[in-house]
């Protein structure tokens, strides 16, 4: 243990982020392994043990003999305070040791405005900052998460990143690790990991500029692969699960069992970055479902289970599975919870089934407020699938929901803004019509500012300016004011930071440091956010953020992320854009034709589906 870290704990805010001890948290001998791995979450506890992939990876690496992971999040500013006016170092959960000491750091990237926070963790450590500045002696730094698909503006801090789903491929670097530690120097090393699929290191790669823009990506070294390709875990129904996750003593975010039914998804929105690097869908079959809710039932004590995936409902036998789960364990009168549903997959039964136990919220996403916007996104549902969804959802006891929008959107125009509050208002007509009492009847309108984001058919499109931005809020703010209708919207200052760090290249990696000097720390959180401090970051560094966001780029240029391929191929990408300028839907795959994005016959990975076959054909889809 570091000496006086319980001296502290007594003069910050929930202490109990930082003692571990958890149930189901493990404690390996630190002797006894070869390789130790700091699983580091740039976010705070309650944030960080609410993501699936963290009980993953812990599990995935503790259930080696020769390994050991141990947690660590980011320190919320009072903690920050009292451990630099100490000098104590960033520390691990499970031992309290100095995450210097550790063999990897392996931070997960889930949103760009947690990027301070790493370089943050990195000096709490007491590691140099930038990759060419550390030595065999340093840990290796790797990071992976959806934000690793354009991973460039962190290029400078972090010596390896995994491109995809991390099971496979981070056994292989273990593995790697293990047959390389005292025979090789850390080069070495790093150029045997890019070997792997899935692995990229920023370092053996040059790039060069022209005018501004890109005009090379290109490998230093003949033996490096000239894209990266996104590892994808295959035979999902038996990819390792923890069926013995931490329970954390403290609330957190999701504080429930988390129970992944499928990964990927077909629909193709075409703003949804998840929807494009997480393909193929995968599901698990419903006596795998039914087996891993037992144990995580008997092995936490929650008495809700949460069924995840990029769009629960579109899940093949979700209603068979609901109906297994709450009779398997009716008993416990554990509650069953749906967090991603479409509205066009909703039915009065499924309905029925969630609400036996207890009734958990609903969340609706319409995304557009017209069906010509919603054709232009790609978001294949209508104003009828969303009444008749409501209807469902009020017909069996619902009184509060939630609808979800984007406001930014391309080629969104007044009558879109317009149609979000007039879609708004029809859902709570709709339920004072079923005889939801004004009293109780509540509709969340919650709007978010539209990001364009890499692998995207929207990634060559600019984000819509701050000004619009506030002044649609402005407008659905005046317009939602009934009693029943709550408007709930996010800042699109940090919208627009999010946006330059999304579309950005290696040279923000100085003004990234920057701003981190300069004080900024959970941009993510409201009551961190410091514009001034960013804008004065850019100036100091001489770079232009607006360049960035609000950049429309040309089919012809050759983007930051290039080199990093998902297996959704670019012409994909181009021919839905083109319809989505047209405002042309594209069918769902499991229910027609195969559209050509490429993924199934280039990563070999077929889709794995449960109760339905899987009846589109690859095929050949010219430009």
């Amino acid at each position: 243990m570091i000496p006086g870290i319980n001296f502290i704990l007594n003069r910050v805010q929930k202490p109990a982020r930082y003692v571990g001890g958890e149930w189901n948290s493990a404690r390996k001998n630190w002797d006894s392994v070869s390789v130790k791995v700091a699983f580091a979450f740039p976010d705070t506890y309650e944030v960080g043990m609410s993501y699936l992939g963290l009980q993953i990876l812990y599990h995935l690496v503790n259930s080696r003999r020769d390994s050991l992971m141990e947690r660590v999040f980011a320190p919320w500013i009072d903690m920050e305070k009292e451990m630099r006016e100490r000098r104590i170092p960033l520390f691990s959960l499970e031992s309290q040791k100095p995450v210097g000491d550790f063999d990897i750091i392996a931070f997960t990237l889930q949103y760009e405005m947690t990027f301070t926070n790493v370089i943050n963790m990195l000096d709490l450590a007491g590691l140099p900052l930038h990759t060419s500045q550390r030595t065999g002696q340093h840990p290796l730094v790797i990071a992976g998460g959806p934000c690793a698909f354009n991973p460039e503006p962190l290029s400078d801090f972090i010596d390896l990143f995994v491109i995809g789903e991390g099971e496979e491929v981070f056994t292989e670097l273990l593995d790697l690790w293990i047959s390389l530690k005292g025979k090789a120097s850390r080069e070495c090393f790093l150029v045997e990991a890019s070997k792997i699929q899935g692995v990229y290191i920023p370092s053996l790669y040059e790039i060069s500029w022209k005018d501004g823009k890109i005009r090379s990506i290109k490998p230093g070294l003949d033996e490096i692969p000239e894209t990266v390709t996104k590892r994808v875990a295959r035979n999902f129904d038996r990819v390792s699960f923890p069926d013995s996750p931490i329970v954390p003593t403290t609330e957190i975010i999701h504080d429930r069992i988390m129970l992944e039914i499928a990964r990927g998804c077909t629909r193709g929105c075409r703003f949804c970055q998840a929807g494009m690097i997480y393909r193929p869908v995968r599901e698990k079959s419903p006596t795998t479902l039914v087996a891993q809710a037992r144990k995580l039932s008997a092995n936490t004590g929650y008495g809700e289970i949460s069924l995840t995936s990029l769009s629960a409902s579109d899940y093949s036998c979700i209603t068979e599975v609901v109906h297994q789960l709450l009779e398997e364990l009716q008993d416990k009168k554990t509650s069953i919870s749906l967090p991603s549903l479409r509205v066009d997959a909703f039915s009065i039964e499924l309905a029925k089934e969630i609400q036996r136990t207890r009734r958990a919220g609903l969340t609706f996403a319409p995304e557009a407020g017209t069906q010509r916007l919603r054709n232009t996104i790609n978001k294949g549902v209508t104003e009828e699938d969303l009444l008749t969804a409501v209807s469902a959802a009020f017909a069996a006891g619902w009184s509060a929901l939630k609808l979800y929008f984007m406001i930014g959107l391309p080629t969104e125009e007044m009558e879109d803004i317009e149609g979000i509050v007039r879609l708004s208002r029809q859902v709570l007509e709709k339920g004072f019509s079923m005889g939801v009492s004004p009293g109780r009847a509540k509709v969340t309108v919650s709007v978010s500012s539209f990001v364009p984001k890499a692998h995207t058919p929207f990634q060559w499109e600019p984000q819509a300016p701050q000004d619009y931005l506030f002044s649609v809020q402005k407008t659905l703010k005046k317009a939602l004011k009934e009693k029943s209708l709550i408007f709930h919207w996010h800042d699109p200052r940090v919208s627009f930071i999010e946006a330059v760090f999304a579309r950005g290249d290696r040279r923000l990696g100085g003004a990234l440091e920057k701003a981190w000097s300069l004080g900024c720390r959970f941009d993510g959180w409201s009551e961190c956010f410091n514009n001034l401090l960013w804008r004065k970051a850019f100036e100091l560094t001489g770079i232009n953020p607006e360049s960035y966001a609000y950049k429309r780029y040309a089919y012809g240029d050759l983007l930051p992320w290039d080199h990093i391929h998902t297996g959704v191929s670019k012409k994909y990408l181009i021919r839905e854009h083109k319809r989505a300028m047209s405002a042309e839907a594209t069918p769902d795959c499991r229910a027609g034709n195969c559209p050509g994005c490429g993924l199934c016959a280039e990563l070999v990975a077929e889709p794995e589906l449960y109760g339905g076959k899987w009846i589109a054909e690859i095929q050949d889809v010219v430009l």
